[in-house]
């Protein structure tokens, strides 16, 4: 039987790794070694140091997918020697020398900027009753409710750490704009797609695509790993 390569997913702020349950089962059932990193949005540095260490414990050639800030993730452990490619879905795709705060001042703010507010030890959470319309539109009541609820926070320092040397200058790259996000600016995805030069697909979706558009968020990562055509 052919071995596929792994494709190892990585959430976002606001959420966890939950939120790939609608992309996951189509990866497996092409064969793929899939896993979902739990990041623990303390900082920026465990976060990439928790990813790195799960992309380590892989044998073969891996892709790296990442949600909205997990994208930050992914462009650093993507220099791993085993990383084959990266698929930003929605995500940040910083430059060294960047940090998310400073990207999203490119535009002006997003609405979710404005409903996310810090506690006393320094995380930011989404309001809890605009989390449908601004993070998840396009998901059922249902379904939004409890991503709402459940979501994680997501450390302010993160927003200032600023990012090392990126892997998609050196790396494959496939980038899912979502035309209708409020959490980071479409003309931001589409500055980074153009900007790394990756294979672009553009979604009519807020920023939770990989829960409202999951079939199409999960051909598009299969699409990118069939065409590396690794050979193991």
């Amino acid at each position: 039987m052919e071995n596929k390569l792994n494709v190892v997913l990585v959430h976002g702020a606001w959420g966890d790794a939950g939120h790939w349950r609608k992309v996951i089962p189509a990866l497996v059932a092409k064969g793929y070694n899939v896993r979902a990193v739990q990041l623990s949005l303390n900082s920026t540095e465990e976060n990439i140091q928790r990813t790195r260490t799960l992309v380590a414990s892989l044998k073969g050639p891996t892709l790296l997918v990442g949600h909205s800030y997990g994208g930050v993730i992914i462009s650093d452990v993507g220099n791993e020697e085993n990383v084959v490619g990266l698929v930003y879905i929605a995500a940040f795709a910083p430059d060294e020398g960047e940090a998310p705060g400073q990207l999203l001042e490119k535009w002006p703010t997003p609405k979710g900027s404005l409903i996310a507010n810090g506690d006393a030890d320094g995380f930011f959470w989404l309001e809890f009753d605009k989390y449908h319309e601004t993070f998840a539109p396009g998901t059922s009541d249902e379904e939004a409710l409890v991503m709402s609820l459940t979501q994680k926070p997501i450390h302010g320092s993160s927003f200032g750490a600023v990012s090392g040397k990126p892997a998609w200058k050196t790396k494959p790259s496939w980038y899912q704009i979502s035309a209708k996000d409020d959490m980071i600016q479409p003309e931001l995805e589409a500055w980074f797609a153009e900007r790394m030069n990756a294979k672009t697909i553009t979604l009519d979706a807020g920023h939770a695509s990989l829960a409202s558009h999951g079939g199409e968020v999960a051909e598009f990562i299969i699409e990118a790993a069939e065409s590396l055509s690794v050979g193991y």
